[in-house]
């Protein structure tokens, strides 16, 4: 059996979770999500690291807006075909986990 070492230095209790329910990060001193980079929904508590936040500057949230993807319309999502892919079909007609065609 392994055992798990967690880092000292990060004190759980002070960790704040990304607003998608469906997603496993924490938000950053950025207020992104470390895990999908989705803007935290909410108030930032005052003790976060709030000069890190308004240090992201305007070219670089430019950049981030270009990188990111459009927020999928849950409703209107096509699965993969195959059942043990986890992806959804794109644009082009293929799956963007696994490029199996519809």
């Amino acid at each position: 059996m392994t055992e798990i070492i967690f880092d000292e230095n990060e004190d759980w209790e002070k960790r704040i979770l990304c607003s998608d329910e469906t997603c496993i990060g924490t938000i950053g001193p950025d207020g992104r999500c470390k895990e999908c980079g989705r803007v935290y929904e909410g108030d930032l508590p005052a003790e976060s690291n709030a000069k890190e936040v308004e240090t992201v500057t305007t070219s670089e949230q430019a950049q981030s807006s270009i990188d990111e993807e459009p927020v999928d319309d849950w409703d209107k999502r096509i699965l993969c075909s195959d059942g043990s892919c986890i992806g959804v079909i794109g644009p082009d007609g293929k799956c963007k986990e696994c490029g199996k065609p519809l």
